[in-house]
């Protein structure tokens, strides 16, 4: 009796020590998240600060002083380029928020607002640099719309020499920022609009409007918007942040005397002449100012139309020319999903193209040279942008996974504050903490290029896949976990056998949308590793700037594939293992 009483007793504290374990990760976890987030950033902007100040050991650079600023300010064209990067973030942020508006106001409560969804939702798993190279052929003086046009209508034999892309006044990347956030900010309003009491709640209201004589756009403008903004207000400021200080869409579609503060900065910072690191510091200062005044400049905005349209909200107005804006919003609605897939087709006849002579609208022979050529030569790069891509999703799957654990079992929701830090790396322009990141990993001699490539792909694919989690998570029934722990089954089982099976399709998703950003990530590759260690995104942006276009179109479709096939599996796998379950 005393020997089963030992080995009750001893199998019993197992369960405890194991329960405590468990439990106290689980705890701990969401500090581990913040710390995750905040320390590289915050670290990287006071790292990038004393550089700008002309403190940097490395290049035997002691004294505090000006000399960081005093060389940018002497930079030729710094005007241009400061607002080159402010004009071109600030509107195709607005561009994209507005179509967004316009196309919910249109089709709100309509099965057309679900087909545009299915269109523009695999526009999400291109990277900016794909995107950028389809955007760039589309518009070119000899690209695809150029061949429609030619020579029926513009009677042109030969290419013109337009200014596009590469234009002085950043139209280009306005037009390729615009097409590739609308499809992430219309996304972002629908998942709103799809929790379900809320949505339910917004519906019924917009009946209501309906039934009382207000047209369905005002309806839209007057009950709907004013209750969903405040929860875009976070993935706007985001898209705006990451348009004012982006690299890649500028570096291939932007001019180049001068470029855009970004693009230059990240020129500076990889220059033979290390001088030009304080100068680059000092840069990225400027940056983090230049996008911290146009968020602010946001912030005011809203107050300023909310404080002129406030009246509008409830002067009985039932109808603001419904019919017309209709009609525009339809018109615009069919020219950016006919822009995207005629961009995309281009791209892929490029890189099958033989001899295509303009104004042909197809070319005269097809042929699988450079597609062969070019897959001959991604051994390396697509092994790289994998393994770095797949360590980094799932070590962000796991802390999301404990964090919202431990959000169920404290009982307390995640706080304002915590939601803001994770999207502190989305807020805070890249080229800015990421270049400071670099000088701190050269200080502590942290030469492992994998690892530093990792942690930097981490900090863009943790807020993504916890966005992605988070209302699954949230929508599980307790009532399966309190079945389970009156049972006697231990937490980390509860966890382990009973939620996480629930939420194997929402997992498989997160894990191809985290795959997805790491794929697309350009900047925290060039400067995290060096040069050292390559992938498709960063030779797909060194081809787009001189290769021949056939090459380039083959590297930005291999971007495209990689993601989609993530995206794919993570819909098909879900099917196979609950049909094999019944």
């Amino acid at each position: 009796m005393s020997i089963f009483a030992k080995k009750v007793g001893v199998s019993s504290n197992t369960m405890n020590d194991n329960l405590d374990i468990f439990t106290r990760f689980v705890k701990y976890s969401p500090h581990f998240l913040l710390a995750i987030l905040m320390l590289p950033v915050c670290g990287g902007l006071m790292s990038v600060l004393l550089p700008a100040f002309g403190y940097a050991p490395a290049l035997e650079q002691t004294t505090i002083g000006l000399q960081g600023f005093m060389a940018l300010w002497q930079t030729p064209g710094l005007a241009q380029m400061i607002l080159l990067s402010v004009v071109t973030g600030l509107l195709s942020t607005l561009c994209a928020f507005v179509i967004t508006l316009l196309i919910l106001g249109a089709f709100f409560n309509s099965q057309w607002l679900n087909h545009i969804q299915r269109l523009l939702s695999p526009i999400l798993v291109i990277p900016h640099a794909a995107a950028a190279i389809a955007v760039g052929f589309l518009i070119a003086p000899s690209g695809m719309l150029s061949r429609l046009l030619s020579p029926w209508l513009s009677g042109r034999e030969f290419a013109p020499a337009g200014i596009l892309p590469h234009d002085p006044y950043g139209i280009s990347i306005i037009l390729g920022l615009t097409l590739k956030e609308l499809p992430f900010l219309l996304l972002m309003a629908l998942s709103v609009l799809a929790q379900p009491e809320f949505g339910k709640t917004l519906r019924q209201q917009h009946k209501v409007a309906l039934n009382l004589g207000y047209c369905p756009m005002t309806a839209f403008f007057k009950v709907i918007l004013p209750s969903i903004y405040p929860l875009l207000r976070l993935p706007i400021l985001a898209v705006l942040a990451y348009a004012s200080a982006s690299v890649e869409m500028p570096l291939i579609l932007g001019p180049n005397t001068p470029s855009t503060l970004a693009v230059a900065i990240m020129h500076w910072f990889n220059d033979v002449d290390l001088n030009l690191r304080l100068q680059a510091s000092a840069g990225a200062i400027l940056q983090l100012a230049l996008t911290s005044g146009l968020l602010l400049l946001w912030l005011m905005g809203e107050k300023i139309v909310k404080a002129f349209f406030c009246d509008s909200l409830t002067n009985g107005k039932r109808d603001y020319g419904d019919v017309f804006w209709q009609k525009i919003t339809t018109i615009l609605t069919v020219c950016v999903i006919a822009f995207i897939l005629l961009a995309l087709v281009g791209l892929m006849m490029w890189s099958v193209a033989g001899f295509w002579r303009f104004p042909a609208l197809l070319p005269e022979q097809l042929t699988l040279l450079h597609v062969k050529s070019a897959l001959a030569q991604m051994g390396n790069p697509i092994f790289n942008t994998l393994s770095i891509g797949f360590v980094a999703t799932i070590s962000a799957i796991i802390l999301t996974l404990l964090c919202l654990e431990a959000e169920q079992l404290s009982a307390k929701p995640l706080s304002n504050v915590t939601n803001l830090i994770i999207y502190l790396p989305l807020l805070v322009p890249s080229i800015a903490f990421l270049f400071g990141l670099v000088w701190v990993q050269q200080l502590m001699h942290i030469q492992s290029s994998f690892f530093n490539m990792v942690f930097s792909h981490l900090l863009f694919v943790l807020p993504y896949v916890f966005l992605s989690l988070a209302s699954s998570y949230r929508r599980l029934d307790p009532r399966f976990a309190q079945v389970g722990a009156s049972l006697g089954t231990t937490p980390f089982n509860v966890f382990l056998k009973i939620k996480l099976p629930q939420l194997f399709a929402p997992i498989l998703v997160a894990v191809a949308l985290g795959l997805a950003i790491s794929f697309g990530q350009y900047l925290p590759t060039l400067l995290v590793g060096g040069g050292r260690i390559t992938t498709i995104t960063t030779e797909a942006v060194t081809l787009a700037n001189g290769a021949s276009r056939r090459t380039s179109a083959v590297y930005g479709i291999m971007q495209m594939v990689l993601p989609l096939l993530g995206f794919i599996l993570a819909w098909i796998l879900p099917k196979y293992f609950f049909k094999s379950a019944h």
